[in-house]
């Protein structure tokens, strides 16, 4: 067992510990912003070093192949790293108000270590220790503002449809186990009774309780009042982190556990992808809260997101990686601009957000270029995201798909640019609004990739494409 290729989990694990414990030694609040900082740095330090660990060849494992160390999973661990490195910046100030500031901090680490450890997982028992430990510790973050209502209501919202969702999931994978005698992806790839009812029926719950992780029309029921009622760096890693961590492992299970039936699944795919860019871009139009706006189209990104898996090839897993990428870029810029008017306008809705371009010329800004990016127009990276995803379902034949993703990313210029107006005509609720360094540096630095990365995108098309041929192979 090469226990090396678990030194990720491990940092995250003693870094957590060791929160936890100096939460305990430092008495005075305002000492505790040294707890963020210390994660900040470790993370960041596990996020360089991540660099070296790509490799060619053969993938390391660990423990029977059941937990690899792969580039696909090397590229997820470093995107989880980042989400949670902005989320922590994005947390200073929010924090500060909390009573148990260390204790945040810790579950934010835990729902990396849980993200983490579904990258890898390679069999449905590591996968379900990863799935829940991420998610139980987003149950625990929605409601943690404890004296809030709307954020009660969030965390006691996800908490029922979650258990619900997992129950789901692993029924589903108790009748897997059944049917192909296994739980290991690669022991069931070579499994040739997937046609047999009990299999049958295992497969599409499991693919129910992923598509509620990934709020997949019609599964998104808790999505849009979670998003709302958590606080916002919360809401902004469940955008980021959670569905690319669930997308990580949801590959996983479609390209190797049921690699031999995964074109049987395509089209119902292609299906539930169309329903998500339709419903989720027509549902965001109507919505006057940012956030709740933000959770229907997250909805419709995660259908864009399934017009790559339909491609079934590398070039389709390579976009799906370029496209998560950006997006999570994109959210860091939106939600560290949400977080500072939160904060100080007392909301995220229309009102909330007016007349931000005179009082923080510099959120609004970045607001504007985040949503831009989302919406795929130049010379944004998410013009490029969308410009693999088409391209690659393209030549699988599954052009109407791309036609209807074109029309809806049309369509959604239109509430993304409303945003923007209000921000730019909008009469200001503050003469003024103080942005924290933190916060400077973030959404800088996600303005400045989202741009670059539209001019320049072949250095992350080189390492998504890396990824992508290491996971084929």
């Amino acid at each position: 067992m090469n226990i090396y290729i678990l030194y990720p989990e491990i940092t995250v694990l003693l870094l957590t510990l060791l929160i936890v414990i100096m939460d305990l030694l430092l008495p005075v609040q305002e000492t505790r912003r040294s707890l963020a900082y210390i994660a900040v740095m470790v993370l960041g330090c596990l996020f360089i070093s991540l660099f070296y660990q790509y490799h060619f060849g053969i993938s390391p494992y660990f423990y029977n192949k059941l937990f690899y160390f792969d580039n696909y999973a090397i590229f997820f661990k470093q995107l989880f790293l980042l989400a949670v490195i902005f989320t922590i910046m994005l947390s200073l100030d929010y924090a500060d108000d909390l009573r148990y500031s260390g204790e945040y901090y810790a579950m934010l680490l835990f729902s990396l270590l849980g993200m983490m450890v579904l990258a890898s997982a390679n069999d449905f028992v590591t996968m379900f220790i990863g799935l829940e430990l991420m998610t139980i510790s987003f149950y625990i973050l929605a409601a943690f503002k404890n004296n809030d209502e709307n954020s009660s209501e969030a965390g006691i919202k996800y908490l029922i449809m979650g258990s619900v969702a997992t129950a789901v999931t692993l029924y589903g994978i108790s009748l897997i186990y059944g049917a192909g005698h296994s739980l290991d992806f690669n022991v069931l790839a070579a499994e040739t009774r997937f046609f047999v009812p009990l299999m049958l029926t295992g497969i599409v719950l499991l693919i129910i309780g992923m598509f509620f992780k990934l709020s997949i029309m019609p599964f998104h029921m808790w999505s849009p009042d979670v998003y709302e009622g958590a606080p916002t760096p919360i809401t902004g890693l469940l955008a980021m982190g959670s569905k690319a961590a669930a997308i990580a492992v949801f590959i996983r299970i479609l390209f190797v556990a049921f690699l031999h039936t995964a074109n049987y699944f395509l089209p119902v795919l292609a299906v539930f992808a169309a329903i998500c860019m339709i419903g989720g871009n027509i549902a965001a139009i109507k919505q006057k809260n940012i956030k709740r706006m933000l959770a229907y189209s997250s909805i419709a990104q995660v259908g864009y997101i399934l017009v790559g898996f339909c491609a079934a090839s590398p070039q389709g897993i390579k976009s799906v990686l370029f496209y998560v990428f950006l997006y999570i870029v994109a959210n860091i810029g939106a939600f560290a601009v949400l977080t500072v008017v939160d904060k100080q306008n007392k909301g995220t809705d229309d009102k909330a957000i007016a007349g931000l371009s005179k009082s923080a010329p510099l959120l609004a800004m970045v607001m504007t270029i985040s949503l831009l990016s989302m919406a795929g127009i130049p010379p944004t990276v998410g013009f490029v995201g969308k410009l693999y995803l088409f391209l690659a379902v393209v030549e699988q034949g599954y052009i109407w798909l791309a036609f209807i993703g074109f029309i809806m990313s049309m369509i959604s210029v239109y509430y993304y640019l409303r945003v923007v107006k209000v921000m730019y005509i909008g009469k200001a609720n503050n003469d003024y609004i103080n942005v924290s360094a933190a916060i400077k540096i973030t959404v800088i630095i996600s303005m400045l990739t989202t741009l670059l990365l539209g001019i320049w995108p072949q250095y992350l098309s080189v390492l998504t494409n890396f990824a992508a041929i290491s996971f084929a192979l």
